[in-house]
């Protein structure tokens, strides 16, 4: 007969995710119980419960420092995962501060909207743990599902149900693809552990495993919208609600960075073999295509989300851009810092962008560039916020962007290879395309005329001031003293010990 065991639980390391799960239930049952009110209460509730999830993640990052693993390997919380999750967490908490106005003032559900939020929040923290097919695979679909309901959150809008519609489709799609290629890796391996697989793929190679890394790689840069995968990416953004497109364009998009740090570091940076010979091409063509196409694109956007959308992909080509010389032994322990690092940055400046298009709309009700014309006159202090987050995406010194810009150039560098030197001189000149676009938007506010000659003041709503003061305390922080973050992500390397 067949013995089963119980798994082991640390109760203390799952903690993150028991908050978030004792939350959602909460709101479950006080909208059955409380109806129409609860609404006032959810908002509160979601971000209460994104910062007491926040509590365990502090105390395990003061504890023992040791690694706490469970399900034979599956899941694993380390410092790595720790810093992932903050991430998501905090990320999670500024994006339910730009919906709590937005959606109240609109005709929405709200009670479902904070609920499906927090359950693709989850989907994400447990990403940051997975080190098995199946745990990813799970956790992808986890956070999936719920931000296809989200893009189509504005069901009377036409706009919105066709980006709902090309998400899912497109998503569905790419998990067909992703799933495929795992069940080769399986079948190759015999196990779904990242680790066993890494270690099948060391001492033996074939076709189906060169064609099952090829397609998790597609599969996944469909979730990270890097070209050519990205045509979902645009309608999207612009037909969902703004602040789902800022939950998309950042939190969601990290995830699936995650998900490649983890199968890449732990299964595809093999130090013998040679399936660098596909990895290095496929991440190069995907990080040189989405800097190039969605910097090139992005220049002839009159409309700021659309703008962001492919800035967004332009910036994925940058954070893909350290994989390409994944198997140099030497700069393994430097790759995942990077991306983290830039992970991190992108997050505040980018939230930061769209909690000032936010704010802008409630009086323009436009997301026109046009429409920011003359903003200095009436909104100075949103023109000088919006002034440095665009800054910080192009790369200005001294703030966060330009370390996120840094961390990626000194890793494809110091790999000495063709590829690596290659990669930074792309690099190079998409950082000089994308400083046109973003610094045409704050020539327009600074520079233009107001539409209409309407100068009234922009009334911000607290919980928007809010998120714009933690994503612009962040990105100043980050460039004036990266310390703090590379000494963060340094804790990152753990991910690749194993190898």
């Amino acid at each position: 007969m067949l013995a089963f065991t119980t798994p082991v639980l640390d109760f203390h390391a799952l903690a993150p995710e028991m908050v978030l799960i004792g939350v959602i239930c909460l709101m479950l049952i006080l909208d059955v119980v409380m109806l129409e009110r609860a609404r006032p209460l959810i908002s509160s509730l979601a971000g209460l419960g994104l910062l007491g999830a926040i509590v365990p993640l502090l105390t395990l990052a003061t504890s023992d420092n040791e690694v706490r693993t469970m399900f034979g390997g599956a899941y694993v919380v380390d410092n790595t995962s720790l810093l992932l999750k903050a991430l998501f967490l905090v990320s999670g908490y500024v994006i339910i501060l730009l919906s709590t106005n937005y959606v109240a003032e609109g005709d929405y559900w709200e009670s479902e909207y904070y609920t499906l939020m927090l359950c693709s929040i989850l989907g994400m923290t447990v990403m940051a743990s997975a080190r098995d097919l199946i745990t990813i695979f799970v956790a992808l679909e986890l956070l999936s599902i719920p931000a296809y309901m989200l893009a189509g959150w504005r069901k009377r809008d036409p706009k919105s149900n066709e980006a709902g519609l090309k998400y899912y489709l497109m998503g569905v799609f790419a998990s067909a693809v992703l799933l495929y290629g795992m069940s080769l890796l399986y079948g190759w391996s015999g196990s779904t552990l990242l680790s066993e697989i890494g270690d099948s793929i060391a001492r033996k190679n074939s076709p189906a495993v060169t064609l099952g890394v090829v397609f998790v790689i597609v599969g996944f840069a469909f979730k990270v919208s890097a070209v050519p995968f990205h045509a979902w990416a645009p309608d999207t953004y612009e037909g969902a609600p703004t602040p789902v497109t800022a939950f998309l364009a950042v939190a969601s998009k990290a995830a699936g960075f995650v998900a490649i740090i983890q199968i890449s570091a732990n299964a595809f940076s093999v130090p013998t073999g040679d399936l660098y010979r596909v990895t290095t091409p496929v991440f190069f063509m995907l990080s040189a295509l989405s800097m190039t196409v969605g910097n090139l694109i992005a220049l002839r956007q009159t409309n700021v989300v659309r703008m962001l959308a492919y800035s967004g992909i332009a910036q994925a080509g940058f954070m893909l851009a350290p994989f390409v010389v994944l198997r140099r032994e030497q700069v393994i322990a430097e790759i995942v810092p990077s991306v983290v690092t830039y992970l991190l940055i992108y997050a505040a400046m980018n939230l930061g962008a769209f909690a000032i298009v936010i704010a802008a709309a409630r009086k323009t009700r436009s997301a026109e560039i046009s429409s920011f014309g003359g903003m200095f006159h009436y909104a100075p202090g949103l023109t000088v916020a919006m002034t440095i987050f665009l800054s910080s995406l192009v790369g200005i010194p001294p703030l966060g962007g330009w370390y996120a810009k840094f961390s990626v150039t000194k890793v494809l560098i110091g790999s000495e290879s063709k590829w690596g030197l290659a990669l930074a001189v792309v690099v190079a000149v998409n950082t000089a395309i994308a400083a046109y676009y973003y610094l045409n938007v704050a020539k327009a506010m600074w520079f233009d005329d107001a539409p209409d000659g309407d100068v009234t003041p922009i009334k911000i709503a607290p919980s928007v001031g809010a998120a714009i003061a933690i994503t612009l305390a962040a990105t100043i922080l980050f460039g004036v003293l990266p310390g703090l973050i590379s000494d963060a992500a340094q804790y990152v390397p753990s991910i690749a010990s194993g190898i």
